[in-house]
């Protein structure tokens, strides 16, 4: 008779620090996937000419884009600190328990601080 499957409750699961940066690494680079038509559209906006730059710069002002930015910022700070992690135990640098979760404690320290330095210039 086959075992029926257990019920795993996925917020009561405590994971390491290394397993939430390498969650936040997939989460970020798929946000980042998904921004880039706008990105690339807004650019494109932006160097069309004078209406264009004046136009996205109306919209930057508004403090839902500024958040939006902020956040895309995060995503940016954290997929690049968590990738050059990532490269890093590739070459079995850091692999040890200890270091991965120190790495891990600085990529997200990294991140937060390069977020909070944009946060400051965003809304000062």
């Amino acid at each position: 008779m086959a075992k029926r499957p257990v019920y795993l409750n996925l917020l009561r699961i405590h994971l390491p620090v290394s397993g939430w940066v390498s969650i936040l690494h997939r989460v970020s680079g798929a946000l980042l996937f998904l921004a880039l038509p706008f990105g690339v559209w807004a650019l494109s906006v932006s160097l069309s000419g004078e209406a264009g730059f004046r136009r996205m710069a109306e919209c930057v002002v508004h403090p839902l884009a500024r958040l939006l930015l902020l956040f895309m910022i995060w995503a940016s700070a954290h997929h690049f600190f968590a990738g050059l992690r990532h490269l890093a135990l590739d070459v079995h640098l850091g692999v040890d328990l200890q270091q991965a979760r120190q790495s891990g404690v600085a990529v997200l320290l990294a991140a937060g601080l390069v977020t909070l330095l944009a946060a400051w210039g965003l809304f000062a």
